[in-house]
């Protein structure tokens, strides 16, 4: 069971920054966007009726600053009625704060996330494997990509020695190629939140947390500010064939986003997320304790060339979209015996967490065991006509 307060959710600096979250309201049956203040949440759906419109303002912060909205009420309350276990359904909780962004992810963009890859394939979804495997593939390749640019001549050289050698992947052409791999990670409003349960395909046997810095970005592609994210990553699926990644990222209540989406201001720009570090905590029912971390200053793209490769002439997303940067945590300590390395358990408390953005809290259950996702964007359009929001 997950427990919760501000704490849990704030930023270091607590409400300094600009913070914006959102809120369900039972009363009117739907969601509400709302500014976090050290004097309350404060509903300012009535200028802001989603958090993608607010996305679009020239300056997403100031206009934010600018709104009073009204008080909903203390955000201890909120945070502490979020998780299902103890939520009265009569007072309002906690959501992700996104709604109609498409949720796309970008992989494969640090040096040890490729190398993981790599061994994926190459393991076929086989956990025994992949100690040996991993060996092998760091004698041929390495395992420092860090200084290596993708797409240039360098890489490219690499490229035909690792083609030569028999070594080359489909991994490895999107980890040092021209073209990064961006993916749609999960449909448009289907992301929990903070202190909800996060869904793993109960087929699934060798699983993993994959902790990231999430960008929110308006549909004209300016980055507006940050999250957190949980790319729940299923190893034995992707690792079957890649053909098989949307079951490996896209099941219920597997795309984690929270807790608060922090607006880019005089306090916190996208320097800030350039050198974030991102830590993970795994609790597990049976006394397990993974911790890793993942360092945005060693990404081998930068945050702007993913967004650019997202969007542009050949694509658009006319309400913007979150963007997870990718990981470079690979968990391989070992859980249960030598050599099988990590896997989730049933009720694992994962806790991603990063200074300037706060906690993000799940508990880990299987996809169908999770709350099912019944609001989506019809209910949403529907909602706010009701409300006279639109």
């Amino acid at each position: 069971m997950i427990t919760l307060s501000s704490k849990d959710v704030l930023p270091e600096d607590g409400t300094r920054g600009t913070l914006v979250g959102r809120i369900f309201l039972p009363g009117v049956g739907g969601p509400a966007v709302a500014a976090i203040r050290d004097s309350g949440v404060f509903d300012v759906s009535a200028r802001f009726p989603t958090v993608s419109a607010l996305a679009e303002e020239n300056d997403a912060a100031a206009a934010l600053r600018a709104t009073k909205g009204e008080r909903i009420g203390d955000l201890d309350a909120l945070v502490a009625n979020t998780p299902p276990d103890l939520r009265d359904p009569n007072k309002p909780w906690l959501l992700a704060p996104v709604d109609l962004q498409v949720l796309k992810a970008a992989g494969v963009t640090f040096a040890i996330s490729m190398l993981e890859r790599v061994i994926e394939e190459r393991a076929r979804g086989n956990p025994a494997s992949a100690e040996a495997i991993r060996k092998e593939v760091v004698r041929l390749v390495g395992d420092d990509f860090s200084k290596l640019r993708p797409g240039s001549a360098e890489a490219m050289r690499l490229k035909q020695v690792l083609i030569e050698q028999n070594a080359w992947s489909q991994y490895l052409e999107v980890g040092i190629g021209p073209d990064a791999e961006v993916f749609t990670k999960a449909p448009v409003m289907s992301a929990v939140g903070t202190g909800m349960d996060a869904g793993l395909h109960p087929k699934s046997t060798w699983n993993n947390p994959e902790p990231e810095v999430v960008l929110v970005v308006s549909s004209r592609g300016s980055i507006v500010g940050a999250t957190l994210g949980n790319d729940v990553n299923l190893r034995d699926f992707e690792g079957r064939s890649a053909l098989l990644l949307s079951k490996a990222k896209d099941n219920n209540a597997s795309c984690a986003v929270g807790p608060l989406l922090r607006l880019f201001d005089d306090r916190f720009s996208l320097d800030d997320v350039r050198e974030m570090d991102v830590g993970l905590t795994v609790t597990g029912p049976d006394g397990f304790v993974l911790e890793g971390h993942s360092s945005i200053s060693k990404i081998s793209r930068d945050p702007t060339d993913l967004v650019a490769q997202t969007i542009g002439a050949v694509h658009q997303y006319p309400d913007g979209f979150a963007l997870f940067l990718g990981t470079m945590f690979a968990p391989v300590k070992d859980r249960d015996a030598p050599g099988q390395g990590f896997t989730h358990k049933r009720d694992d408390i994962v806790t991603i967490a990063s200074p300037k953005l706060g906690k993000l809290t799940n508990r880990m259950r299987a996809s169908d065991e999770c709350e099912p996702w019944t609001f989506g964007v019809g209910a949403l359009m529907k909602n706010l006509a009701q409300r006279r929001l639109l």
